[in-house]
């Protein structure tokens, strides 16, 4: 079979499923299986083969370790003392719990490494105070919606993990570049409440006293450690990214039922089976697509698209226009592990034609991805954001909409600017990068 043939059965298969409503997981797999029975040089053992050699990468423990440590900060409390420090950095602001929705989930980023957690946790908490306080409902789910998407740009991001074991890039580095970009887009979204808040008349706090802001950061230092722990330790040298994942985790332990004393036995059942489940639905498409992935390298679809694109892609700036754009439009559909795995090995032989740096071409990925997250129909972010604030998906587009834009802008120029990424790691990890 030729590269033409497997991509019409696999492709057109694999959309069918998902639109469907079959689970991208499991859309994933079933599309293989009538090229493996079609191809007489292949058997339906290699698809189990593949998946089980996809879980062959120790750094893949990191996923369900950083899903247990965002777990327990979150039953630890820990989002109540990011708010407050929140509020009295930025409170005064026009607009004030707006900017506080922002700064709160680039903090948790820094703790969670998960979006969707970002979304649930602090949405639950903002989403109905933003309400009570005259804040337009659509407004308030966008915001928190598009904030949210920070969790797998800050680091430490789950998706940089993923991305970094199956890739080959180094994740302290991955890491490191996405510090910029996600200041950036919290610089941006802050821009937009303010014009909202001016526009609107949106209330803000009280300026706090220097006594309440050196109390909210007294309260808010030790879960604002873990990412200097975990960011400096691998950039250090000091340990992998799993181990950092495990010491998240003992960390976070000692946080809760220790110090806070809000993590007891009752807990601990409801936050591992939390934790496992979703670190199941994440390896399970790690596998899944790692067998897609296979089977297009096989029947080499990835060199077939680099001869059809060469033409445009002629530097690294049109490649990472037509890999920002591939990524966002695939995120509208799918979860971010498996179109990194998907997409990513289709692109890269693009991306290394063109000369792109890998943590450039990694972290373009990655924003991208991340945006996908509220946008329908996927839009896992914005799909939690609206059922906390009670509304349709579609009342809360055009505000999504609004907001997305500057973040956009910040996304051209990560492309436009490579080095702007590139600056952190080539400072700090010289070696690796």
């Amino acid at each position: 079979m030729s590269a033409a043939e497997v991509s019409v059965i696999l492709f057109p298969t694999f959309i069918i499923l998902v639109l469907l409503r079959v689970p991208v997981a499991f859309a994933l797999g079933l599309a293989c299986v009538p090229v493996f029975m079609l191809e007489e040089r292949l058997t339906p053992f290699l698809l189990m083969n593949e998946m089980f050699k996809s879980y062959n990468a120790f750094v893949l423990l990191a996923v369900p370790f950083f899903l247990l440590a965002a777990n327990i900060m979150n039953q630890a409390g820990i989002t109540d003392r990011l708010i407050r420090l929140s509020r009295a950095l930025v409170g005064h602001f026009p607009g004030g719990l707006g900017h506080v929705n922002v700064v709160v989930s680039m903090l948790f980023a820094g703790i969670s490494g998960s979006s969707t957690a970002d979304a649930a946790g602090i949405g639950s908490l903002l989403i109905p105070q933003m309400k009570k306080q005259g804040y337009s409902t659509p407004f308030t789910v966008a915001i928190t919606a598009c904030s949210s998407v920070m969790g797998v740009i800050i680091p430490p991001s789950i998706l940089m993990v993923v991305w970094g074991g199956l890739m080959s890039v180094s994740i302290g580095g991955l890491f490191l570049a996405g510090v910029i970009p996600g200041i950036l887009i919290a610089l941006s979204m802050m821009g937009t409440v303010y014009v909202y808040a001016k526009l609107y008349g949106y209330p803000v706090y009280e300026r706090s006293t220097l006594m309440e802001l050196a109390l909210a950061v007294a309260y808010a230092i030790p879960p604002l450690m873990t990412p200097l722990i975990i960011v400096g330790g691998i950039v250090g040298g000091f340990f992998t990214p799993t181990e950092a994942s495990a010491i998240a985790v003992l960390y976070s332990l000692i946080l809760g039922a220790v110090v806070y004393k809000t993590v007891g036995l009752r807990e601990v059942p409801k936050v591992l089976y939390d934790s496992a489940r979703l670190a199941s639905i994440s390896l399970f498409c790690i596998g899944t697509a790692s067998a897609f992935g296979w089977l297009m390298a096989y029947f080499k679809i990835p060199q077939a698209l680099v001869d059809l694109l060469a033409p445009y892609a002629s530097g690294v700036t049109a490649t990472g226009l037509i890999v920002a754009g591939a990524f966002l439009v695939i995120g509208m559909f799918i979860d971010a592990i498996p179109a990194i795995i998907i997409l990513g090995t289709v692109l890269w032989p693009l991306a290394e034609h063109a000369s792109m740096h890998p943590i450039h071409f990694a972290i373009i990925g990655v924003i991208s991805l991340a945006f996908g997250l509220v946008t329908p129909p996927y839009g896992l972010c914005l799909l939690i954001s609206c059922a906390i604030g009670e509304i349709k998906v579609h009342q809360a587009l055009r505000d999504v909409a609004i907001i997305l834009l500057p973040m956009l802008a910040v996304l051209l120029l990560v492309i436009l600017l490579p080095e702007l990424i590139l600056l952190l790691p080539k400072w700090l990890m010289p070696k690796f990068v």
